[in-house]
Parts: C-alpha cells; structure tokens; sequence
C-alpha cells in the first residue's frame, strides 16, 4: 500500500485521518520525543504481523504497547507499587516499564512472553494519536530493522516510503534515542 501522504502532526484531522488508519488495522509512523515509531493497534493480531512484515522485524522481538495515560496502562499489565510509583513520577516521558501482561495482549506483541512492555510518552503527537485511536499502539521504531532509528519525518520516508499509508511530521524528535526499558 503506498504512502498517501505526510502530514503535519500540528493539524488536528491529520491526527484524526492516522487514528482511522490504525483502528483500520493500518500502520501510521508517528513521532514521540525518542524516536519515531510505527504504529498498529496493539490488540489487532493481523496489524501487529503487518508492522513485523513492513519492518522486517524477527518476530522474536517483543514490542513496545505506547497507552495515552495511566489507567490504560493498568488494562495490559499488572503492576506492583513500585512500577505504579515510577509511571506517576516518570510517565509521560521516554521510560518503558516490562511486567507481567494480562490477557488483552495478543501473543504476537510480547513474543509470546507473559511480560509486556508499557509505555506513555511525552509527545503531545503521540498521546493525541493514541487517544483519538482509542487502542493501545505498538509502536518500534519506523525504521527496518537493523537500521538507525528515525529522528524525522524524512528519514522514515529513505526506509518506510510505499509501505505505509501516512507519516505524522512532528519535526526532530527530541530525544533521539530509545527509551529507558525497566
């Protein structure tokens, strides 16, 4: 499926045009402030293997869920205090917190492990996206595999071009690399 487009994250149909994509079961490339990510509806198996495929990601690789906010967080994995204290200090922000998933996670995102990877980031792109999703994202980085991660629009494009209906253009990622995984 080829790109239809790169659109400027700051419009607010953009964000509702790549929120359609991914409860389409579609993958949209969005920026967070570490990298940018590509993203499918987490809970959507079919999505999930599309996004390994277009990456040429080993499915032996576990994926990132990202969540709008906390609560969410709380319907995919089961969290002690500790983890619970370090999402209200350190969440939103590029810190990804692995414990055990519960059943609403496909075995496709986790690699078949009983963990999961939970994260809520910073971006105010990707927390609109998420939320106007209204599904979890799974979201590596838009980028194939084993390729540097992508810190702009244009480098999604040099890797991902024709191979995905949109990219979100939010400008430099502010971080630049990965996030933290605990």
């Amino acid at each position: 499926m080829p790109i239809s487009g790169i659109a400027d994250a700051s419009n607010a149909e953009a964000i509702r045009q790549a929120a359609r994509i991914i409860r389409d079961g579609r993958l949209v490339a969005f920026p967070t402030e570490t990298v940018y990510g590509l993203g499918a509806d987490a809970e959507t198996s079919n999505a999930v293997a599309r996004l390994f495929e277009v990456k040429a990601r080993p499915r032996i690789d576990p994926l990132i869920i990202h969540v709008a906010d906390i609560d969410s967080a709380l319907h995919y994995g089961v969290f002690p205090d500790t983890a619970l204290r370090l999402m209200q200090q350190f969440w939103p922000g590029p810190l990804t917190l692995v414990h055990r998933k519960t059943d609403l996670v496909p075995d496709i995102v986790t690699a078949g492990l009983f963990t999961v990877a939970l994260r809520m980031p910073k971006n105010k792109t990707a927390r609109a996206l998420i939320k106007a999703a209204g599904v979890p994202v799974a979201a590596p980085s838009a980028n194939i595999s084993g390729r540097p991660s992508p810190t702009t629009a244009q480098h999604v494009v040099e890797d991902l071009g024709g191979k995905i209906p949109l990219i979100l253009d939010g400008g430099p990622c502010e971080v630049g690399v990965e996030s933290t995984v605990l």
